[in-house]
């Protein structure tokens, strides 16, 4: 009773001043973690030893251990003698994609059989897949026919539903007639499509704005579809949207403050993509020395998708086979040259592409062998990739005020990035994915 009287007044006391009593908000929790090295994603060289502060979701301190007092209780989770990083970013990925297996019906049977339900659940696992191996951000470049569903997923894990990344999606991706599958069927029949077709800049300009309206986070457009070796043994890729029909999805997406990645392979699609003002090239197997002059105007970044490319060619001596032959003949060659000239480059892997099982953090070493150090193509994977997704200073970095987004690997990736793929830590937004064992 005397409790009763005692709120009560206090209540009563709190409407006669104009105020209302609000219970006092808990403290945001307290964790330092330490490991043998950081690579913060900005330094040229590591730091030995490090603390790094965390208080609730963002970065509050980092120095090395001994150099200042451990706040007092806070929680230490100790990584041992494992390498510290931020939480790595792929900026080319496929949830919706598994690395489709021909033999048991290839691209076309996700699309024609799979339930839309069962294409989300394999998206989900996915998407855990990508947190498990240390990708705390993902920019996932199309659904592959299943629409909207990216917008979903990435709701589901910013509510906490599910686990996965930071999501930056694209949903449906546009491209032309004749410019994307299903594909080869009876003409008189109607199939699904694994992308929006458009036609004309009216369609193109509308299809950005039903894509913006429905979550799309960039706009993704095909520049080129397939691609062949011709008689004198050139890379030949056919070319899809106009210029002009490229232009109306650039001003309709850059005019909601937005950006547009184009696949592009080579020739007349990539510069078309160039032309009417994409912000990235996703894949660029092969990219003239003007070209990358005028992405180097233009500020355009380049996201290579490099190891994809080594999986899953055609028998030698078959048309297919040449192709995917003389792909990384060329591929290897461009990403060189645009490294040498200092053109923007993002980690991308396109996986989906490739199965969710193999290991994401395969396409540093491709990066390393084209002529990137260890610690460039952590930096592509890192700040650099943060950049492309307006999130400088919130995401890939170790650094006061950015988000607690952090992984941890066993050994050194500056002596081998192969090293990144042995993820033993995993923080995201704060909170603790993945631990090491005891």
């Amino acid at each position: 009773m005397h409790q009763f009287i005692h709120v009560s007044a206090g209540l009563l006391l709190a409407a006669a001043l104009g105020t209302t009593a609000v219970a006092a908000e808990p403290a945001p929790p307290v964790r330092v973690v330490r490991a043998a090295a950081l690579i913060d994603g900005v330094s040229p060289r590591p730091l030995a030893h490090p603390e790094v502060v965390i208080r609730g979701n963002r970065i509050e301190a980092v120095y090395a251990a001994g150099s200042r007092p451990t706040p007092a209780g806070a929680e230490v989770l100790d990584l041992g003698a494992a390498t510290l990083l931020p939480g790595l970013i792929d900026t080319h990925t496929h949830i919706f994609l598994q690395g489709e297996d021909p033999e048991t019906g290839g691209y076309d049977v996700q699309i024609l059989k799979f339930p839309a339900s069962y294409r989300t659940a394999r998206a989900i696992v996915a998407a855990r897949r990508a947190l498990e191996q240390g990708f705390t951000t993902i920019r996932d470049l199309e659904t592959e026919g299943a629409g909207y569903g990216d917008v979903g997923i990435k709701r589901a894990i910013e509510e906490g539903i599910v686990p996965g990344p930071r999501m930056f999606v694209v949903t449906r991706a546009i491209s032309t007639t004749g410019g994307y599958p299903l594909e080869g069927y009876a003409p008189e029949i109607t199939v699904p499509k694994g992308a929006q077709i458009v036609d004309g800049p009216v369609e193109a300009r509308k299809a950005a704005r039903e894509q913006l309206d429905h979550g799309a986070d960039w706009i993704k457009v095909y520049m080129t579809h397939r691609s062949w070796v011709d008689e004198a043994g050139h890379l030949v890729s056919q070319p899809t949207l106009t210029v002009e029909e490229l232009k109306a999805v650039v001003d309709e997406a850059h005019g909601w403050q937005r950006k547009v990645a184009c696949h592009a392979y080579n020739g007349i699609g990539l510069q078309r993509a160039l032309d009417g003002g994409c912000d990235s090239i996703e894949h660029g197997l092969e990219i003239t020395d003007a070209q990358i002059a005028q992405m180097l105007r233009q500020g355009t970044w380049y996201v290579p998708t490099l190891q994809v490319y080594y999986t899953d060619w055609d028998p030698a001596g078959t048309p297919g086979g040449e192709r995917d032959r003389k792909r990384v003949a060329v591929h290897g060659v461009s990403f060189t040259k645009a490294l040498k000239a200092g053109v923007k480059i993002a980690f991308g892997t396109d996986v989906g592409g490739f199965a969710w099982t193999d290991p994401i953090a395969q396409e540093f070493a491709r990066m390393v062998e084209f002529g990137m150090t260890p610690m460039q193509s952590i930096q592509a994977a890192t700040s650099k990739a943060a950049e492309l997704l307006g999130q400088g200073g919130r995401i890939g970095l170790v650094a006061p005020g950015a988000y607690a987004d952090l992984a941890a690997v066993r050994g050194d990736p500056l002596a081998d990035v192969g090293a990144l793929k042995d993820v033993v830590f995993v923080m995201k937004d704060g909170a603790v994915f993945r631990a090491p064992g005891p």
